[in-house]
């Protein structure tokens, strides 16, 4: 729904991905903002773009990783709440 899955751009000798351009553009643009400002501010982000630096991918490759992880992440917290967290297993009772 966002744009960020991947879609083969390999021309000859290598082999990349780049971000689809379909989808919600709006959405697309709030995980860029969240992405850079990762980047700036949170320890785990800033190492992560280290080490994915010092594997020989660009900064814009690093960022569709990021895109992508974080929009999973969210997907994690909006997505509606299982039937089970409502109704414990009876299993579940000790």
């Amino acid at each position: 729904m966002c744009g960020v899955s991947p879609v083969e751009r390999s021309s000859g000798k290598t082999q990349r991905r780049r971000l689809n351009r379909g989808g919600n553009r709006q959405a697309s643009a709030a995980l860029y903002r969240i992405v850079m400002t990762r980047i700036r501010w949170d320890e785990r982000t800033r190492t992560y773009l280290e080490r994915r630096t010092k594997q020989g991918m660009s900064k814009r490759e690093i960022i569709r990783c990021l895109k992508r992880y974080v929009a999973r992440e969210i997907y994690r917290h909006i997505q509606p709440m299982t039937a089970s967290a409502f109704h414990p297993s009876p299993l579940d009772e000790t």
